[in-house]
């Protein structure tokens, strides 16, 4: 029989803690207000992970993390007969693009980031099925859930952390006016790469998260980093400007022009600060 619930009455270190003690094999399916997240397990360990609405197949995994170029993508998925990940991952091993250890490696990874994900989730119903496995053809790994438990429990402490510094996503982000004095020994990550790219006046902080499919907690953690290394800054959302006809009494000729003109986005700093970082 089903096991059913609610994430407020029963917490998913809780539900961790019961699998791993009862060993129990089977798929928790946890919903939340945006998404809907299955973990599966086999006697206690973590076997494969997927969410509703990034369903990646192992070359997305693998494209999306470098580890495959877009040409090879593109030839796997041609290969007839290839309709699995096991059969994909074969396929790569075979061509030697990657072996069969990194390749479990981003598998293991892929899943992690999805259990720690589903800890930030303070709503949603859950539902476990026992002797419920994995899609036939998907690559399983086995993760002890003792060591899923602690990192989960230091990601809700980073998560409440993150809400405190970045609490509005609707907000907007800059670059800062003076850079380059912070920048010296400064690498960015392939995320903050992506992130920057989206940052423009028409862009607020939700709207960069989507176009890089990224999560609540992934958006508010890489954007973190950036404002520790003073990149950028955050920019509460404007106030709805006053009526034309009661600015003007108090305002002075050409001040509307120049209030324009101030809020336009600085592209020649944005480009040269991009430069600036490529450079080092």
């Amino acid at each position: 029989m089903a096991l059913k619930g609610n994430l407020r009455d029963f917490t998913l270190t809780q539900l961790l803690n019961l699998v791993n003690l009862a060993r129990k094999t089977g798929c928790l399916t946890i919903t939340g207000p945006q998404d809907t997240a299955r973990l599966y397990f086999n006697e206690g360990k973590l076997i494969q992970a997927s969410l509703e609405s990034r369903p990646e197949s192992l070359g997305e995994i693998l494209l999306h993390s470098g580890k495959l170029t877009e040409e090879q993508y593109q030839s796997l998925r041609d290969q007839p007969g290839v309709t699995t990940d096991k059969g994909l991952g074969l396929l790569v091993v075979n061509r030697r693009y990657m072996t069969q250890e990194e390749i479990l490696r981003h598998v293991r990874g892929h899943i992690l980031e999805i259990a720690y994900l589903l800890f930030t989730w303070e709503d949603g119903t859950f539902r476990f099925d026992p002797n419920i496995q994995p899609p036939e053809g998907a690559i399983t790994v086995s993760l002890a859930l003792e060591g899923i438990i602690m990192e989960g429990s230091r990601r809700i402490q980073e998560w409440e952390r993150l809400q405190d510094e970045i609490p509005d996503l609707d907000a907007f982000v800059r670059f800062t006016d003076h850079p380059d004095a912070r920048m010296r020994n400064i690498n960015l990550t392939v995320e903050e790469w992506k992130v920057i790219s989206f940052i423009n006046p028409r862009n607020n902080i939700r709207r960069i998260a989507k176009y890089n499919s990224m999560n609540d907690f992934q958006i508010r953690k890489v954007l973190y980093g950036l404002l520790s290394a003073g990149l950028v800054e955050i920019i509460s959302p404007q106030p709805a400007m006053a009526p034309a006809a009661a600015r003007r009494p108090t305002a002075r000729p050409g001040a509307e022009h120049q209030q324009i003109a101030a809020q336009r986005p600085q592209r020649g700093l944005v480009l040269r600060l991009i430069d600036r970082i490529r450079g080092l």
